[in-house]
């Protein structure tokens, strides 16, 4: 079907809103995501459950493809929409509530073995960051990022929105463990490299030519002893003087370019 086609079958299943204010919470067990690339993101993987989708005329013709038939659709007014989401959130004119993606286990992401590199966080706690981090392991085809479940934010409108539909794209795995899972990688043959401003090696110098996970702390605080024990080399980024350190997803960010450009020349 054409995007044409899309919309008219939007508007024929589109009602109004109903209710007065809301609180901008998700309901109990469901995520609440906004921004096109977001929620155009959302809606076209498969492995998540929709429940509802509030939109303005000008956000339901701005989206691409089809929805499944009898999707539950509203349109309302952008003022409405803002009272679903968080203060001041961009939401494009676009709001879906789902429920959180399935959780996903490492031996799945090890056992793909893409060659792409693996992202490990220590407790990266920011929901821009880590979205802003996703966006990035999408460009560079990363195979995943691991987090602990305890130190990372869940899901949400905010890091969906900065991870600009990479959330759906990169796979992301919840870990109990983060040393224990960084002793899985290293089984399943990754070079692990953390980032560390310390590091006498930059990372040119300590990439290997085989799979590599990059692993990066908070800011400020850095990487915890026992996670930087678990790592096979640490490196810095060549900055400036000028500066003492990089914020986390821009860190991210020209790790994976170089990872990327050290698989080009093998």
């Amino acid at each position: 079907m054409s995007n044409n086609g899309s919309k008219r079958a939007l508007r024929g299943r589109a009602g109004r809103m109903q209710g007065g204010r809301g609180s901008g919470r998700a309901s109990k067990g469901m995520v609440r995501l906004w921004g096109r690339h977001a929620v155009e993101a959302a809606l076209m993987n498969p492995q998540r459950q929709h429940r509802k989708l509030w939109a303005t005329r000008e956000g339901i013709d701005s989206l691409c493809g089809d929805l499944p038939p009898e999707f539950p659709v509203e349109y309302a007014q952008a003022p409405d929409l803002a009272r679903l989401v968080a203060r001041d959130a961009p939401h494009q004119g676009l709001v879906l509530e789902c429920e959180p993606l399935p959780d996903l286990h490492l031996d799945e992401v090890l056992d793909a073995d893409s060659g792409g590199p693996i992202v490990v966080l220590d407790q990266v706690t920011d929901p821009h960051n880590v979205g802003a981090i996703l966006r990035s392991a999408a460009a560079f085809d990363a195979a995943a990022i691991v987090t602990q479940d305890r130190h990372a934010p869940p899901e949400s409108g905010a890091l969906a929105k900065s991870a600009s539909g990479a959330l759906e794209v990169v796979p992301w795995v919840r870990v109990v463990n983060l040393a224990r899972a960084l002793e899985q990688i290293a089984e399943a043959g990754y070079w692990r490299i953390g980032l560390a401003g310390e590091a006498e090696a930059t990372l040119a110098e300590a990439l290997p030519a085989g799979p590599v996970a990059l692993v990066l702390g908070a800011e400020g605080e850095g990487m915890r002893h026992n996670i930087a024990e678990h790592c096979d080399a640490l490196a810095r980024l060549p900055i400036s003087e000028a500066m003492e350190s990089l914020n986390v997803s821009n860190a991210a960010a020209i790790a994976l370019y170089a990872a990327a450009t050290r698989r080009e020349d093998e």
